[in-house]
C-alpha cells in the first residue's frame, strides 16, 4: 500500500503554501499528494504550478466536482496539467453533493449515475489522447484535443454506492474514498469494485482511502476535535450512508487516533483488506502531535 499525503493548504493558504506543502510531502518520501477542490484555490491550476516546481511525486485531486465542468473542458485542463508535471497527474472526480450543485450553483443534480457514466465515456478517450465520438443522455460529444507534450492522465472517481462503483470499474482507474471506514472498505467498496472490474475484464482498480489521522496521548480530545472539524460530513447523504454502513455515529469514530504503534497498525491494516493507497489527512492539536503524526506516517513509507 502506497502512503500519500492529503493536503489542506488549498483552502487555508496561498499558492506558495500549496507548493511548499507538496515539496515537503515529496522530500519526506510520500508517494502522492492529494488535494480537494472545494471553495479555495482551483486544485488543478495549483497542481500545475506545483508540478513544475516539485519533481517525482504523484499529484492527485480528491476531488473535482463534475457537474460544473464539461468533460471535454476538464480533459483539456488536465492534459495541460499533465504536461506541466510530466504525467504525474491523477484526476479524481466526483458528483459533489446535491446541496452544493443545486442550492449553491443552481445546476441540476438529476440522475447522477447516468451523468457519471456519460461523463466518463467522454473523458476517458480524451484522457488517453484519443478522439471521442459519444452520444449519451447527459453528454453528446464529438471532438479531439491536441496538447503537445501532454502525457495521458489517470482518472479515479469518488464512488461509494454499488451503481457508481460499477460505472467506475468499467470506465475509470479506481475509486477514492473519504469518511469510509475499514469495515465498509473490506465488505463493500473493495469487493464491489473488484468484482465489477473482473466482470468487465479490466485491471484491478486502485482503492485510495483517505481518513483523518492523529498520533496523540489524548485520543478522547482528538476525537472531540475531529467531531468539530469534520462535522459537516456526517450530514451529507453520501457520507452518511457510509457511516451508517460502518455502524458509527460520525467522522470522529473513523478517525485513526492513538499512540504511534496503534495508528500505524490501523493504517497498515487497510492494505491487508485491499486498499492500494492511503491518504493521510492529519489533524494535530499541537506541534508535538503534528510531529508525531508525521513521523508515524513516514514510518509506513
Amino acid at each position: 500500500m502506497r502512503i500519500g499525503f492529503f493536503g489542506a493548504a488549498i483552502n487555508t493558504g496561498t499558492l506558495d503554501d500549496i507548493v511548499a506543502e507538496v515539496r515537503e510531502a515529496h522530500e519526506q518520501g510520500f508517494a502522492s499528494y492529494w488535494t480537494p477542490n472545494i471553495f479555495g484555490h482551483d486544485a488543478l491550476t495549483a497542481l500545475a504550478v506545483a508540478g513544475r516546481e516539485v519533481p517525482e511525486i504523484e499529484l492527485g485531486t480528491a476531488v473535482v466536482p463534475t457537474f460544473p465542468r464539461h468533460p471535454m473542458a476538464i480533459a483539456q485542463q488536465c492534459l495541460t496539467v499533465s504536461a506541466a508535471c510530466d504525467g504525474r497527474l491523477t484526476l479524481g472526480i466526483g458528483l459533489s453533493h446535491q446541496v452544493v450543485i443545486e442550492t449553491m450553483m443552481g445546476l441540476s443534480y438529476e440522475k447522477p449515475v447516468r451523468h457519471m457514466r456519460d461523463y466518463l465515456s467522454v473523458l476517458g478517450p480524451l484522457s488517453r489522447g484519443e478522439p471521442v465520438r459519444y452520444q449519451g443522455e447527459a453528454y453528446s460529444t464529438q471532438g479531439a484535443l491536441t496538447a503537445g507534450g501532454a502525457p495521458p492522465f489517470s482518472v479515479v472517481v469518488a464512488a461509494l454506492g454499488p451503481q457508481m462503483l460499477k460505472v467506475t470499474a468499467e470506465l475509470a482507474d479506481g475509486t477514492v474514498t473519504w469518511c469510509t471506514g475499514p469495515k465498509t472498505l473490506a465488505e463493500h467498496i473493495v469487493p464491489t469494485i473488484n468484482a465489477a472490474a473482473e466482470a468487465a475484464e479490466r485491471p484491478t482498480p486502485r482503492v485510495i482511502a483517505a481518513l483523518p489521522v492523529c498520533v496523540t496521548d489524548d485520543p478522547n480530545t482528538a476525537r472531540a476535535r475531529a467531531a468539530t472539524v469534520f462535522e459537516v460530513y456526517g450530514g451529507l447523504p453520501a457520507y452518511r450512508a457510509m457511516l451508517d454502513r460502518e455502524g458509527v455515529k460520525g467522522p470522529e469514530d473513523l478517525a485513526i487516533v492513538g499512540g504511534a504503534a496503534e495508528v500505524t497498525e490501523r493504517v497498515a491494516a487497510l492494505g491487508e483488506i485491499g486498499v492500494t493507497d492511503f491518504g493521510a489527512a492529519e489533524f494535530p492539536g499541537d506541534p508535538d502531535e503534528a510531529a508525531a503524526t508525521r513521523e508515524a506516517m513516514q514510518s509506513l513509507i
